[in-house]
């Protein structure tokens, strides 16, 4: 696999022979301080070109970085439409494992860019001075948050109001049902209220990585073994115990951030966790 030295200057070198490329940016976590680097990090590049079409006339000038094993260009698909405006990208996996997420963004939209961004970019290159303020990349958009009462209430309501379509599904037979409303709506709101919690407990000043990825750092281990063993969802009696056990964990952190930020804590837990219980009582 080529190193990363070799890869960055394979691709600002690129940039520094093209006249069409006036402007090269890095993104994501190849910035962020507070990722430990490792050889699946994607390299993010954005090139800023006075030309765009002729960088989409055809796919050759890619052949310079290595051969791919496979490449998608995301505002080309039918099935997947992009809504990236006038920007056009890359996916390229190269043989060597190496990843190259390249955007070409046309010239005039600089400013639009860096009012977009994530505050995780670093500036590799700048023909024409274009950036008059020093850039320094930080993950600060991605640090957890203190809620507001208003949004800790939603975020109650949320899982307990869509806890009873996993519950619907689960008595209908209708596993998929329920493994979507679990996974895509339940349990991210009850990793928002694990978050919130560690945040009120340690402070608001750092993230816990994207797609939660690095909370386990921050729960005791007992707690991490249950959520986890809330993604055995391979027959029903498994999910049936999943969503319970969602329902504790939910239950033991949203009522810890209730009492440290001195917020209601809502009462149709019991109601919910009630209807539950008789549902499956009755199947059972």
């Amino acid at each position: 696999m080529r190193s990363e030295q070799e890869m960055m200057n394979i691709l600002v070198d690129f940039a520094m022979n093209d006249d069409r490329i006036r402007l090269v940016t890095l993104e994501g976590s190849r910035t962020n301080k507070n990722i430990p680097p490792d050889t699946f990090q994607d390299y993010d590049i954005s090139y800023f070109v006075t030309d765009i079409d002729s960088f989409k006339e055809n796919d050759q000038w890619l052949k310079i970085w290595g051969n791919r094993v496979m490449m998608q260009k995301p505002e080309d698909m039918e099935l997947f439409p992009s809504e990236s405006g006038n920007w056009f990208s890359y996916l390229i996996l190269f043989e060597d494992g190496n990843k190259v997420d390249l955007t070409l963004i046309p010239i005039n939209e600089v400013e639009d860019y860096f009012t977009k961004s994530d505050g995780l970019v670093e500036v590799l290159l700048d023909k024409d001075t274009l950036i008059k303020n020093e850039v320094i990349a930080d993950d600060r958009q991605y640090w957890i948050k203190k809620p507001t009462a208003r949004e800790f209430d939603d975020c109650c309501n949320e899982f307990w109001m869509v806890s009873t379509y996993v519950v619907k599904g689960l008595a209908r037979k209708e596993i998929l049902f329920a493994i979507d409303h679990l996974n895509e709506i339940a349990r991210p709101n009850l990793l928002r209220m694990m978050a919130w919690q560690i945040g009120s407990e340690q402070g608001y000043t750092f993230s816990v990585g994207k797609n939660y990825k690095f909370i386990n750092r921050y729960l005791p281990n007992e707690d991490w073994e249950s959520l986890l063993s809330t993604y055995t969802e391979n027959g029903y009696q498994e999910m049936w115990q999943s969503l319970l056990t969602s329902y504790e964990l939910f239950r033991k952190y949203s009522k810890a951030v209730a009492e440290s930020l001195e917020y209601k804590y809502p009462d149709y837990d019991e109601a919910i966790t009630k209807y539950t219980e008789n549902i499956y009582t009755s199947l059972t």
